[in-house]
Formats: structure tokens, C-alpha cells, sequence
């Protein structure tokens, strides 16, 4: 399970973060989501193969959750890797 964050928004929270009580904060957009779905959207993106998917899955497995990081008023611009992964060429 995998959980993506553009760099603009990343830059965006580094700052905001400045005015935070400290403590960890997970800054990720708001879909976690496993490798087979959203590897193939990469691969498109890029404009390369796609590798074949691996079966299996963890027990434990979980995105992060940005409940804190939007709780302290921090939203993302790309609010999933479904729109940021198309981004990429342009």
C-alpha cells in the first residue's frame, strides 16, 4: 500500500509546518492505494510498460492517513495520485 504526495504540496506543508505544535504529521493526498492500481496509471504517465502484477498482500498493510495535517488546516493541491500521476507530462 502506497501513499503519494505532489512536491508542491509537500513544499506547502514543510511551510505551514513552521506554525505547527511539533510532532510527526503525515502529509499525503487522500488515496493510499496498492501498487496494482496505481503502478499501471504511473507506467502510462511515463509512457513505459507496465510490469506484470505480483499476487499477494500483507496483513498489515494501510495508507497513511493526512487527518492531522488537514485537522491543522493543510489540504493538498493534488488531492490524489490520480490526477497528479497524468500531471506528469505537463
Amino acid at each position: 500500500m502506497s501513499s503519494f504526495v505532489h512536491v508542491e504540496d509537500a513544499a506547502r506543508a514543510a511551510a505551514d509546518a513552521l506554525h505547527w505544535p511539533g510532532g510527526p504529521v503525515n502529509v499525503v493526498d487522500d488515496e493510499p492505494a496498492r501498487a496494482r492500481e496505481w503502478l499501471p496509471e504511473l507506467a502510462t504517465a511515463l509512457g513505459v510498460p507496465a510490469p506484470e502484477p505480483a499476487a499477494g498482500r500483507q496483513g498489515w498493510e494501510r495508507g497513511a492517513v493526512n487527518s492531522l495535517a488537514r485537522s491543522r488546516g493543510w489540504r493538498p493541491g493534488h488531492p490524489t495520485w490520480r490526477t497528479g500521476f497524468p500531471a506528469l507530462n505537463g
